[in-house]
This record gives structure tokens, sequence and C-alpha cells, in this order.
């Protein structure tokens, strides 16, 4: 069998094209079985995976735990506000205490940038990246190049515009390694606030006209305001006017698609924030794949679980 080249799946950066390819094959298998009428498997029936959430999430954590029953895994949740940490215990001697209890795989969430690739240096389990800070969400990268995949088969020459709050996004971090080492060419779009200065030496084409990179794509990837990082700032700066303005700016609505020559194909990774990045209609169009993105969030989540436990005889 086919192995990944990594015991964690701690950022995409960690990840060769030939990973990504492997994820996907396992990926299309398991969508097979999620699509059964008996839904599970028993891949996992001897792992046990603890989920630890050290910040709010909802559509991540429930489509893990998901993935997880589907494989037959021992699950633990975890959650950091009604846990010991909120009494001033370390993350390590969180995870320890965890791990006494014989977890084989850790799937974290956490509010530092590089929490997991601290944590896969200092514990023997399988380390998942669930999200950590505005640094990386490997998972949502890797289902929504899968979900673009499903429409094109290739991604050689394929052009990809991700628009929004380019500054605060993990999701738009990663999803530019995924798809640049996919073969596809990559755009960001956003108010001059929100697109980081290092974007360009990503390789990353930068416009701040979204009329010109609707024009240039073939897949639109719409993201959210994080008013709840914008807002953690020291200075809490104030980056665009009014969302009422942003809406106005850089909404993706009907008025702006009726102006293409060709439909493109319209993502969103999750919570929409309906009437500021997206409308409604067009949110719940025939272009929208975004309920195509969650049903595949946990056919990849489960060929990652599935792929790192054959992996936890590697060595870091």
């Amino acid at each position: 069998m086919d192995q990944l080249s990594t015991k964690h799946l701690l950022g995409i950066k960690q990840l060769n094209a030939k990973d990504i390819e492997l994820i996907f094959n396992t990926a299309d298998n398991f969508k097979e079985v999620i699509n059964r009428p008996i839904k599970k498997v028993p891949s996992l029936r001897d792992i046990t995976i603890a989920n630890l959430f050290f910040e709010n999430s909802t559509r991540t954590k429930l489509s893990f735990e998901l993935a997880e029953k589907r494989l037959s895994a021992d699950v633990i949740n975890f959650s950091a506000a009604a846990s010991s940490v909120s009494k001033g215990e370390t993350l390590i001697d969180t995870v320890n205490n965890i791990l006494a209890m014989k977890v084989d795989m850790v799937v974290m969430r956490h509010p530092n940038p590089g929490a997991s690739i601290f944590l896969s240096k200092h514990i023997d389990a399988n380390i998942v990246n669930a999200g950590d800070g505005a640094h990386e969400h490997p998972t949502q990268a890797l289902l929504d190049a899968y979900s673009i995949r499903e429409q094109n088969k290739d991604f050689k020459d394929k052009r990809v515009v991700i628009v929004g709050d380019i500054l605060h996004s993990r999701v738009a971090l990663s999803n530019i390694f995924c798809l640049q080492k996919l073969g596809a060419k990559v755009m960001v779009c956003g108010p001059p606030t929100l697109i980081p200065k290092y974007m360009e030496s990503l390789n990353v084409l930068v416009e701040y006209n979204l009329d010109k990179a609707l024009a240039w794509a073939d897949t639109v990837m719409m993201l959210r305001i994080q008013l709840e990082r914008q807002n953690a700032g020291e200075h809490n700066v104030k980056l665009f006017p009014t969302l009422r303005e942003y809406h106005q700016m850089y909404g993706l609505t009907f008025s702006r698609l009726d102006k293409l020559k060709k439909l493109p194909i319209i993502m969103h990774p999750g919570p929409i924030n309906r009437g500021v990045e997206i409308s409604s209609e067009v949110a719940d169009s025939k272009s929208s794949i975004i309920l195509n993105q969650v049903e595949n969030g946990v056919a990849i989540r489960m060929a990652v679980l599935y792929l790192l436990a054959s992996n936890s005889t590697l060595k870091d």
C-alpha cells in the first residue's frame, strides 16, 4: 500500500503532490462508502482519537467526529473551555494526560500558529492540525482542492481566485500551497488592508478589483470577514469602513456574475456571512459547490485519518 511521506498532517507545506493525490484517491473510496446505506467501515476499530479544540468550532469538529465514527474509531472530545486549561494547565500537560489514556491520534485546533508543530515534537501520537491561528488549515484546503478536482479532473492552468480576508485566513494560506502543488494558478483579491504584503513572494497574483478577478478566474473561493481575529488585535485598527461598503466592493452577487462571459465555480469554506461576502442567491445557485465541499470534508478527513494511522510507525 502507498503511504504518506509524513507521520503527521501539520500543514500543506509539509506534503508533496504525491501525498495529496494519495489522499484524494483514498477519499474517492471513502466517498463511495459514505453514500452506501451502511456508512461504517472497521478500518480504525482499534484506534483511539482525541479531538482537542482550544477554539470554538462547529463544522470542522463535527466533520472530524463523523469521519472518525465512520471509520469505527473510539473518540474522545475535549473542549478547552470546560477543562483544566482554563485553570492554567499547559498544552503539553493536557495532551500528556490524554495520552496516558492510550490515545493514538490527536486532532487539534488551537488559536496559536504552530501549536500542532510544537506538539508533534513532544509526543508520539499522530497529530492532525485542524487549524492553528491564522497559519494553516490543511484538511480544509484538501477538501477544497478535492471539490475542484471533481469539477475539472485536472488542475493544469486552472485559475482560482481567493476573495476576502486573506490577512487573517488560515484557509487561504493552505489553499495557496495546495493548489500550487497541484499545478493551478492562484490569485488573491480583497481590500489592500486585508492582503498581506508577502503574498507576491508566494508567486500569487494580487488584484484589488473584484470584477477583474472574476473575469480572470475559473473558480472563485469566497472567504468571510474574520471580525473575531480583527478585533483581537492590540490596536483594534479598522481595516475597512463598514460591512455594507465591503459588500458593495467585494460581495459576490448575480449583478456581478451577469457581466461575465462564463460563470465560474463558486466555493466557500464556511461559515457563510450571507449578504456580506456573498448573496444568498449566489450561495444557493447551481454554480455553487458549497454543499459538495461539506460532503467531501468527511471523505477527505476519513482518508487523512486512515492514512496517518497506517503511518504510525514512521519516525519524525
